[in-house]
């Protein structure tokens, strides 16, 4: 089967599969590609791996469209995403609403699950964040860091723990068996994020990654969208 393929922040992985089926029907097309940390994927994508359309936020998605990596006129966006707390479904929720909260919250935490705290959106948040609560090297041996927040979700699934959390993009707390996702950051520690599709410059299946993009995007698509965790 010829397939698109993607390049795409781990965000946007748990809707791309629930499109997957009706993009097959729509265009006889499979998807194919890489999910995972965003400047990971941009830095694919400016060494000419082969890809159709790019799902990245929507900063850096433009800033590779002024790199003449992705066609202006094609982006649109997908939605927007929070970066969120996870917990393993037999453990309780926890209810952060203040600052003070997520401080004790972390604190309590024997291991923290984070993705790449470089490379993607949600692990830069969560190192800012532990610098502005004050807790950087308190916790820093207790920070379980992977490539990816699928990654580190499936992980703390796993986790032997005693009070293991995660911090990562909702999005990918939904589309993780065996977590829950527990609530939002509190305000002042919050990070919404929009993440926008394109075609890339450089696409063997322009015409079919704009489908893509237009099923991604579109308004019968909108429920779809918010039970994988974007918000418009």
């Amino acid at each position: 089967m010829t397939t698109v393929n993607i390049l795409s922040g781990g965000a946007a992985q748990g809707l791309v599969r629930g499109l997957t089926e009706a993009y097959k029907a729509q265009t006889g097309f499979g998807i194919d590609g890489e999910f995972g940390a965003v400047g990971i994927m941009a830095d694919k994508l400016r060494a000419k791996t082969p890809a159709d359309l790019a799902i990245l936020t929507r900063s850096l998605l433009a800033k590779l469209a002024e790199e003449k990596l992705i066609v202006s006129s094609s982006i649109a966006d997908v939605g927007r995403v929070e970066t969120a707390l996870a917990v393993r479904n037999r453990d309780p929720r926890v209810a952060v609403k203040t600052e003070a909260d997520l401080r004790e919250v972390l604190r309590a935490a024997d291991a923290i699950y984070v993705p790449d705290t470089k490379a993607s959106t949600a692990g830069q948040h969560v190192t800012k964040v532990l610098d502005q609560l004050g807790l950087a090297y308190e916790v820093a041996s207790r920070l379980k860091i992977f490539p990816n927040g699928a990654t580190a979700m499936r992980e703390l699934a796993a986790s032997t723990a005693q009070r293991p959390i995660g911090c990562t993009q909702a999005t990918e707390i939904i589309a993780t068996d065996g977590i829950a996702l527990s609530g939002s950051l509190p305000p002042g520690c919050e990070l919404v994020t929009i993440y926008t599709a394109g075609v890339t410059t450089q696409a063997a299946h322009p015409k079919e990654a704009a489908a893509l993009i237009a099923l991604l995007t579109g308004a019968d698509r909108q429920e779809l969208r918010q039970r994988a965790g974007f918000a418009r």
